[in-house]
């Protein structure tokens, strides 16, 4: 096979002869150049690993890995209006459980006992009933949030508060507008569960009647403007930060 070459050279090159030296160079295929074999740098040996665990893993027997088969076994479905409370049939949420090791937790043999949850404990005190409630970030809510007013900017540079330290809005019986605390409850985990409430995680204390919804300062306003126009809440609501307290209304 021919190939046709043009080259292109400085008037002061004449010599003809280098210059077709240079030319059968540049079209010459490029040597070929045997690789080493690849030798690692570290002992290759699976059964003398440099790294070893500490501690050898932790074995459980059959009736262990039974009992804790029936401990996480799901309760049957509750229909209803308290159905929305997905943490009702979690272990972990119930108040007599407490946090063990998983040494601890293999040695367990009595499950724990989910129809006496609403009793009342035998030394009159009442335990403390919370749902909490987390959203998820959402980029599509960006174009949507407002620069912070003002008087909110003045107050933080006062503080010396930044932009994304978290604040606290509450939900009272008395702002609901004729709406029980529980139905707002659900209407607001409708909300973050769509992404409508951006940062905000929500909690129900229904020991002292309050929602908290702790976000953002970035956000708190445009998340105040959901509330007031999603929940049909009325009057103005304080947005507290820890340590400093009240430094908002709106």
């Amino acid at each position: 096979t021919s190939m046709e070459v043009v080259l292109y050279y400085r008037p002061h090159e004449k010599d003809l002869i280098k210059l077709q030296k240079f030319a059968e160079a540049a079209v010459k295929d490029f040597p070929i150049r045997q690789l080493p074999r690849f030798t690692p740098w570290f002992p290759n040996d699976l059964y003398r690993l440099p790294l070893k665990p500490k501690k050898q893993p932790p074995v459980i027997s059959c009736e262990e890995a039974e009992e804790l088969k029936q401990l996480s076994t799901p309760s049957e479905y509750v229909t209803g209006s308290s159905g929305y409370d997905c943490t009702k049939s979690l272990l972990e949420f119930q108040s007599n459980v407490k946090r063990r090791h998983l040494s601890q937790a293999l040695t367990v043999h009595k499950p724990v006992d989910l129809d006496n949850q609403g009793e009342p404990p035998p030394n009159g005190k009442q335990k403390l009933k919370r749902s909490w409630s987390v959203s998820v970030p959402s980029p599509k809510l960006k174009e949507k949030i407002l620069p912070l007013s003002q008087e909110l900017q003045n107050n933080l540079e006062r503080l010396k508060l930044h932009a994304f330290y978290r604040a606290k809005w509450t939900i009272e019986q008395s702002i609901c507008n004729d709406q029980n605390l529980e139905d707002v409850w659900i209407k607001l985990n409708r909300l973050i569960k769509h992404n409508e409430l951006p940062s905000c995680n929500a909690t129900i204390q229904r020991s002292v009647g309050q929602i908290w919804i702790f976000c953002d300062i970035l956000y708190c306003e445009y998340v105040r403007n959901i509330l007031r126009e999603k929940l049909s809440l009325t009057d103005k609501m304080n947005l507290l930060v820890h340590r400093f307290g009240i430094i908002f209304s709106l």
